[in-house]
């Protein structure tokens, strides 16, 4: 979740408020076949709020960054919605083109709030705008994602793991353990992020102390959002 304020006011501020508000599920999940689904989200906060969401396309870069583009593949409708406090409603996200053959589809959902100012008594109060931004994967039958992952040093007491999606969708590591020969932990790193098909991308595992993580034979432990645990044998160089 992320938080950004914009705003050009005269009168004096003296407070500021964020709204509060939920969506589910987080992940969205379709298959191929599947025209729409649902998605609810919930005001839970004191105040109405007034939110606006966009579709876009998701692809990454060469190096793993994220490449957003605005999209009419889909449309969640209503589009703009303001729920009162505390209250839900179940909005619709619809697909408006097939799907290719063969290939996972990815998109982002961002849902952002938009902000008021609500001048009481000659002050203004201004709402933090909050977002969210929700993955949205369609996928054929079949897919499947096939991570390979390496390791190099990239500083005496770190090493970066590259991961390379070699399958047709996506793939979330999310905690990575550099073990010695011996099963000694030397670096390791609690965090990951989406790797899309064919996207190498690199995180950086640093060892617990400043010492020096010895080279010679390792094992790189990558699990994944599913749960599911790899292990590679590595090398780490001089």
């Amino acid at each position: 979740m992320s938080a950004c304020a914009a705003f050009t006011l005269i009168l004096p501020v003296t407070q500021t408020h964020a709204g509060q508000f939920s969506v589910a599920p987080l992940r969205i999940q379709m298959a191929a076949r599947d025209r729409a689904t649902a998605i609810t989200l919930t005001n839970e906060g004191d105040t109405d709020l007034v939110m606006q969401a966009d579709i876009y396309q998701w692809k990454q870069k060469p190096d793993g960054q994220d490449d957003l583009q605005l999209s009419e593949d889909m449309i969640l409708s209503p589009p703009i919605l303001k729920l009162p406090p505390h209250s839900r409603q179940v909005v619709r996200l619809a697909r408006l083109r097939p799907v290719p053959s063969g290939e996972q589809q990815t998109y982002r959902l961002i849902v952002r709030e938009i902000p008021e100012a609500q001048v009481t008594e000659g002050a203004v109060k201004l709402q933090i705008a909050m977002a969210f931004s929700l993955p949205i994967f369609i996928s054929p039958p079949g897919s499947k994602r096939e991570l390979l992952c390496t390791a190099e040093r990239s500083a005496s007491n770190s090493v970066r793991a590259f991961c390379e999606n070699q399958g047709n969708a996506y793939a979330q590591p999310i905690d990575f353990v550099l073990k010695g020969a011996d099963g000694t932990k030397l670096a390791a790193k609690a965090a990951g992020g989406y790797v899309l098909p064919g996207i190498r991308r690199g995180f950086d595992l640093l060892a617990p102390t400043s010492d020096r993580i010895p080279a010679g034979a390792a094992q790189l432990v990558v699990q994944q959002d599913t749960g599911a645990v790899q292990t590679f044998e590595v090398t780490i160089p001089e």
